[in-house]
């Protein structure tokens, strides 16, 4: 164990999300980051939050490979294991992992307290805060502890709403945590001042803060405001839930998030791996080692894609995880070949698909909402169409006015009102009726001779077309 005059040495990791899918991903980049912070001689490891992806059954592969990992890691420093986003690791998920320590024990910190480190072994308050006769207790039985953890889990916003009001819950958990770490941070100055190296440790979102891709969170239901955190006199305070690396420096003091163990989604920005602290009372630094994350690629089109530019990437990309998105049209979609894209991309280790088609949207001519009136609505239709709506407002009319019967007796009427065509001054003769079309109806042409119409062929029911 460290000698009480040496730096603290201590390797931390976050959000290493093992499940099923992220098994492979997880184990290769956690193995890699156990391994170096054993060669690295760290003297006390601490996971952040989010070990697990989900609650997993005992008999999964997953659970399996990171109780090896957590075990060989005991058997070099002691580990201390924060309860996490309850989504990812439901209350009692790290409970397993009391049981598996090797040399070392793993300490599990599911609620909000101060537990020290003496000689190798974890001694919690009993109560949010150590009293000043609670440790001159654990001075007397113990010794002096190298280093003092503040602990702050995630949160049962659940229970806080019952107690505040769901309308105030949002904003409550920050007002509370911030009230609490001011209390530890009075306790935390005297620890520093008698040369005990005072660590925070949490899990949740400070406000301002960027994710993996890159989105700045603001808002106010989040966790911790930078100031808050150094309020509590931590000389390191380490995050976990945010998956970008990401640290802030005040006066030798310093607040860090090591982001996810490895890439676990697409488009996710900056390098993964843990942090290497190196700690003394009031000053404190954090070093970001990368893990072996996966490589991924994205490819986006606005339109169909380019399969020259594609063949471009696919030559550069064997080995490596792709994701191409595109978007179009839905007349367009027919243009994209998706077998060919997956062809291109057969030496990937992975390629996802995802494309977006966007439907056909009929606008409404603008203004006609505004309209009054359906005539209006037909008129601005028009204006903005270069329709001459006239005769239609005009048909408009008479529907809105009659009914169906009075507007075909009408149209009936003016249809019988209508002029004949005068015959050619030189009428012709019946056997000049050849020369009509023959084409024209036989009643057409009857009555433009001047010729009485002739009779109408009588019809079969069983073998003409009644309807030709």
């Amino acid at each position: 164990m460290l000698n009480k005059s040496e730096p603290l040495w201590l390797a931390h990791f976050s959000d290493l999300h093992y499940s099923p899918g992220n098994l492979a991903e997880a184990d290769r980049c956690f193995g890699f980051a156990v391994e170096n912070a054993i060669v690295s001689g760290c003297h006390v490891a601490v996971v952040s939050g989010d070990s697990t992806d989900h609650g997993l059954d005992a008999h999964t592969p997953a659970l399996g490979s990171l109780a090896r990992r957590i075990h060989r890691l005991s058997g070099y420093c002691p580990v201390l294991m924060l309860q996490g986003t309850f989504s990812h690791e439901p209350p009692g998920t790290l409970d397993v992992f009391r049981l598996i320590g090797a040399r070392y024990p793993v300490y599990v910190a599911d609620r909000i307290h101060q537990v020290a480190l003496c000689d190798g072994a974890f001694h919690p308050s009993g109560g949010a805060i150590f009293t000043e006769a609670e440790f001159d207790a654990l001075l007397a039985q113990h010794g002096t502890p190298k280093v003092v953890f503040t602990c702050v889990p995630t949160v049962n916003k659940a229970v806080l709403a019952a107690a505040a009001g769901v309308a105030n819950a949002a904003t409550a958990v920050g007002d509370h945590l911030a009230s609490y770490l001011v209390a530890a941070g009075t306790m935390n100055a005297r620890l520093r001042s008698r040369g005990i190296a005072t660590v925070g440790v949490s899990h949740g979102t400070v406000n301002g803060c960027q994710t993996e891709h890159g989105v700045p969170m603001a808002g106010f239901d989040h966790e911790f405001g930078i100031g808050a955190l150094f309020e509590a006199e931590c000389d390191g305070f380490l995050l976990g839930h945010i998956h970008r690396a990401q640290q802030w420096e005040r006066e030798g003091r310093v607040v860090a998030y090591p982001g996810s163990i490895g890439r676990f989604h697409y488009g996710e920005i900056g390098a993964k791996g843990y942090l290497q602290w190196d700690i003394v009372p009031g000053r404190a630094s954090a070093q970001l080692v990368e893990t072996p994350a996966r490589e991924t690629v994205c490819v986006d089109f606005d339109g169909p894609p380019d399969m020259d530019a594609l063949a471009a990437v696919a030559a550069e990309a064997a080995d490596k995880f792709v994701r191409v998105r595109w978007t179009v049209n839905e007349e367009h979609r027919q243009l994209v070949d998706r077998d060919a894209i997956m062809a291109l991309f057969g030496k990937s280790a992975e390629l996802k698909i995802e494309a977006r088609v966007l439907p056909a949207v009929r606008s409404r001519a603008e203004g006609i909402s505004r309209a009054a009136s359906l005539p209006e609505k037909l008129s601005r239709w028009g204006e903005l169409t270069g329709v001459a709506t006239g005769p239609l407002a005009e048909r408009l009319a008479l529907l809105e006015s009659l009914d169906a019967q009075p507007i075909a007796d009408g149209v009936l009427e003016q249809l019988r009102g209508m002029p004949v065509p005068e015959p050619d001054e030189s009428p012709r003769g019946v056997d000049e009726a050849e020369d009509f079309p023959s084409t024209a109806s036989p009643f057409a042409r009857e009555e433009l001779l001047g010729l009485p119409p002739a009779p109408a062929p009588q019809m079969e029911w069983l073998t003409d077309d009644l309807f030709a």
